[in-house]
């Protein structure tokens, strides 16, 4: 697995590697058992598997000096000083994991002065990696092989397949999909929407809500950067990384680059 095609690399990505596929294997076993779900200060859940591959990712990642941030850690803001900081969802789509829908992810990212360089993204059940690292391009791993992955060259909206989230696509969501003019629509689980459109298989995904996280993004955004694609806010701002608030406070839009403009401009329209 660490024979992905990028000259230069950086030696932390074989270190991201290795922990996005042992904490993948922990996530397994404990989707195969009972395990137990409890709620957050936030109402959101977690598992067993949320805290066990979080434990293998920082103990994993602690190999090299810098400052880890992930969701299931108190922030002590320590971070905001470093050049270089990890960004971590140990288990995105804790709800499809509940669910068993097979759709979640584990997500890592480097970033480097707000910035991510490397994005690493596993899904577990399917035995697949996307990857990709600042100007190297981006790649899944599947059938033990790394191949080129990028977006598509479709640059009419009522040619394009959106993604949305399953459990938290708002009304206000498909309504503008609908204005749009984009009929062809899946709801799919996790960062696997970002991953669908750094492959070619879609051309977009809109949210509008701030409880994004920048754990929630950073991975993806190394990953459809360098497929060729585009990630911003719903404002047309370029997102950044490592600051204090961690939420995105205006939504997310991760498209194929081409319709990223046309999204915005009827976007503005409503407000």
């Amino acid at each position: 697995m660490n024979n992905i095609p990028i000259s230069n690399k950086l030696p932390e990505f074989d270190v991201a590697l290795q922990a996005v596929s042992e904490a993948g294997k922990a996530i397994l076993e404990i989707y195969g058992e009972n395990y137990e779900t409890s709620t957050k200060h936030d109402d959101s859940p977690i598992t067993e598997a949320d805290v066990k591959s979080n434990e293998i990712i920082k103990s994993i990642l602690s190999k090299t000096p810098h400052h880890i941030l992930s969701e299931e850690d108190k922030d002590d803001k320590s971070r905001l000083t470093k050049e270089m900081v990890w960004i971590v969802d140990p288990l995105d789509g804790t709800s499809d994991f509940i669910d068993k829908t097979g759709e979640f992810t584990v997500m890592i990212a480097l970033v480097r002065n707000q910035k991510p360089i490397l994005g690493v993204i596993g899904w577990p059940t399917e035995k697949t990696i996307f990857a990709a690292q600042k100007d190297g391009g981006a790649f899944r791993y599947f059938n033990g092989e790394w191949r080129k992955i990028s977006v598509t060259n479709v640059s009419e909206l009522s040619k394009c397949r959106a993604v949305g989230s399953r459990h938290h696509l708002s009304d206000k969501e498909k309504s503008f999909i609908e204005k749009l003019g984009i009929e062809d629509f899946t709801s799919i689980g996790s960062s696997l929407k970002v991953g669908k459109i750094s492959s070619g298989e879609a051309e977009a995904y809109i949210t509008t809500t701030n409880k994004m996280k920048e754990w929630d993004s950073a991975a993806s955004y190394c990953i459809i950067t360098e497929a060729g694609g585009k990630m911003t806010d719903m404002l047309g701002n370029d997102l950044t990384y490592n600051n204090e608030i961690v939420h995105h406070q205006n939504g997310i839009l991760v498209t194929n680059g081409l319709i990223h403009n046309k999204i915005l401009e009827e976007f503005k329209k409503l407000n």
